[in-house]
């Protein structure tokens, strides 16, 4: 079950129903089954509260992801800061629910066991987001 939740923001996101409808499909074209999944929408500093106490990073971030799988379900925190989702949509020139959908996936290809260390996990991660992001615009229609 994914649930939705609010930090430090006043932001209110839409789509619920199609994005769980979108995150089960993500989870199952690679094997997997979703469990507990937390979407955290939240501010700059209180991601950067998160990313000190709990990873010893000193600088913000778009997501910080807590994995809690176990064998093929997935469970997992995701914390999300609607601001930087908003830096990043004006530094790539995309539109924001874009730049929020592509962060969320990457959120659950890192709990399906994804990385973006190297530069060809980075490479292969983008493909996984693009094809997912794909996946969700069918959706739509």
């Amino acid at each position: 079950m994914v649930t939705y939740h609010l930090q430090d923001t006043d932001f209110q996101f839409k789509h619920k129903m199609l994005n769980n409808r979108w995150l089960k499909m993500v989870a199952e074209s690679e094997i997997k089954r979703l469990g507990d999944i937390s979407i955290i929408f939240c501010s700059d500093p209180y991601i950067l509260e998160i990313n000190l106490k709990y990873l010893q990073h000193d600088y913000f971030t778009d997501i910080i992801t807590f994995d809690y799988c176990e064998a093929n379900r997935l469970s997992g925190d995701l914390f999300i800061s609607v601001d930087s989702v908003r830096e990043n949509a004006l530094f790539y020139g995309t539109e924001f629910e874009d730049e929020l959908n592509r962060v969320i996936v990457h959120g659950l290809l890192h709990l399906i066991g994804y990385d973006d260390h190297s530069e060809q996990q980075k490479k292969t991660m983008r493909e996984k987001e693009n094809y997912y992001l794909a996946m969700r615009q069918s959706l739509l229609k």
